[in-house]
């Protein structure tokens, strides 16, 4: 319908342009006034004609179709854009946590739903890929503005904050009394008049100072770095590299529980809202995400988590660890062994490293009551074959279940061409074992479906094994299988994969 709208407006557009002509043509005009007249006319038109054309919706970038709630159900996946930081979403010791992820699986799992998670610090660059519909929904300490407000949805808020200036402690500042102390702080913000003061590109913070400069009446230098974070600039702060810097309090409180040079009792603020967004035209998911804030945001749970990631003792610990993403990018302390035998099966090491978490959360003398020991969970018989014990170094044992990975991949090699595919057999029978794997591909090809894929094929029949239909089934040749546990486990270990991929660097 676009298109024959297109051709008729455009054959409506050439019939005026040629009339015009004629008309012109008809005066028998051989003067240069005329011509030119000739020559106006039709650029005019033409003008009109090109104009109309991209106001057409199949040539506008700007008529892009969102998500609705009910395409994200259909697709059976959340796409989310948070921040990396310590607060919003992170690994601490290969575990994924951080206060927007965990409100993001919450809701995920509300919808019944995976939830894939995109990562970028830059806000301006959060929306912009909202508007273009390849994120659902920022979660983001996103404060309400008019100006954001006429290009997103906002939600109902899930929490207020204020803007507050970070700035050093005067030195001996631990020698002081409180009173001294305060006396060489920067408490009143007309005093930022002349200074430098640094935000994150993109943020509030910039429109705030750039504000308080007009109601001061005096010029506030305001630097907006790109590519820094709130938290990058915090640390500049706390070194000395810069004199000043503006966040949310709330971060600002979080980090000065590690930074004990800092200040951050000087507000420039009112109390703001904070909330996700969606795009214009997602009202159906802004409603679903309402309802289901009016309920978490006065729950239990959700106490529990902006206690968990604001107000406990151990925030401060997790942001001094090594094994904080947003600090050395490391998700173990066996990351360095990890990298070297991943070689082994050819195999990106943060995938390596998902399958360690998942059998051991990076625990080398843990032992299940089945008997499988160690980092990478091998059985007693199994580790005898690579050549390991119980007594065995972490790196043994991450060569010894990169030998068995190796092993496994070869085995699939032919039946399994596919590498990305491949993967996930060799995953399943690392978790169960590859006859089990074995007898699902076999029904699988029984019932019609391509035992050389995983996802709705050979998956959903390996999950069948525990129906006596299906493991009593004469092309069985291992019996019954809780299939839902490799079901699970080939899930997880890719999906952290890929939140892993997000947080550290390969």
């Amino acid at each position: 319908m676009k298109i024959a709208s297109i051709f008729k407006a455009l054959f409506g557009y050439f019939c005026i342009l040629a009339d015009k002509l004629h008309e012109v043509v008809d005066l028998n005009v051989r003067d240069k006034k005329h011509r030119a007249i000739v020559v106006i006319v039709g650029l005019l038109m033409l003008s009109a004609i090109l104009i109309s054309i991209f106001q057409f919706p199949v040539f506008r970038n700007d008529e892009i179709q969102v998500s609705t709630l009910q395409q994200i159900l259909e697709r059976d996946t959340l796409v989310a854009l948070t921040d990396h930081n310590s607060i919003n979403y992170f690994s601490y010791r290969g575990r994924l946590m951080g206060y927007q992820y965990d409100m993001l699986s919450i809701f995920a799992n509300r919808l019944g739903v995976e939830l894939r998670v995109v990562v970028n610090n830059d806000i301006e660059e959060g929306i912009k890929k909202l508007e273009s519909g390849e994120v659902d929904v920022l979660a983001l300490n996103l404060t309400v503005t008019m100006d954001r407000a006429k290009r997103v949805i906002f939600t109902k808020p899930y929490g207020t904050t204020r803007q507050v200036l970070v700035q050093r402690k005067p030195e001996g500042w631990e020698k002081m009394g409180r009173s001294e102390m305060e006396r060489l702080q920067l408490r009143d913000p007309r005093n930022l008049a002349g200074k430098e003061v640094y935000v994150q590109e993109g943020t509030s913070f910039e429109n705030r100072l750039q504000n308080l400069s007009e109601e001061i009446g005096d010029t506030i230098f305001v630097r907006s770095l790109h590519g820094y974070t709130s938290e990058q600039l915090i640390t500049l702060v706390s070194q000395g590299e810069i004199p000043y810097m503006v966040t949310d309090e709330d971060v600002a409180l979080l980090n000065q529980t590690y930074y004990y040079n800092i200040d951050v009792a000087t507000a420039i603020s009112f109390n703001q809202n904070l909330s996700w967004a969606v795009a214009r035209g997602s009202d159906s998911l802004a409603n679903e995400l309402n309802l289901w804030f009016d309920t978490f945001i006065n729950s239990s749970l959700h106490g529990v988590l902006y206690n968990k990631y604001f107000r406990s003792h151990k925030a401060s610990s997790r942001i001094k660890s090594d094994f904080m993403s947003v600090n050395l990018g490391r998700l173990s302390r066996y990351d360095e062994f990890i990298k070297d035998y991943s070689k082994i099966p050819n195999w990106d090491w943060r995938l390596l490293a998902s399958l360690i978490y998942q059998e051991s959360r990076f625990e080398p003398n843990l032992e299940s009551w089945a008997g499988a020991f160690g980092l990478m969970q091998l059985m007693p018989e199994t580790a005898l074959t690579f050549g390991i014990s119980k007594n065995s170094s972490p790196e043994q044992q991450i060569r010894a279940g990169a030998r068995l990975i190796k092993y496994l991949d070869d085995y699939f090699r032919e039946t399994v061409p596919d590498s990305a595919e491949r993967i996930k057999f060799v995953m399943a029978s690392y978790n169960v074992g590859q006859g089990h794997v074995l007898d699902a591909r076999r029904l699988a090809e029984k019932y019609g479906k391509d035992p050389k894929r995983w996802e709705n094929n050979v998956d959903s029949f390996l999950l069948r094994k525990a129906i006596p239909d299906f493991y009593l089934d004469p092309v069985v040749r291992n019996g019954y299988c809780r299939g839902e546990e490799p079901f699970l486990y080939v899930r997880e270990i890719l999906e952290r994969f890929e939140h892993y991929k997000n947080l550290v660097g390969n």
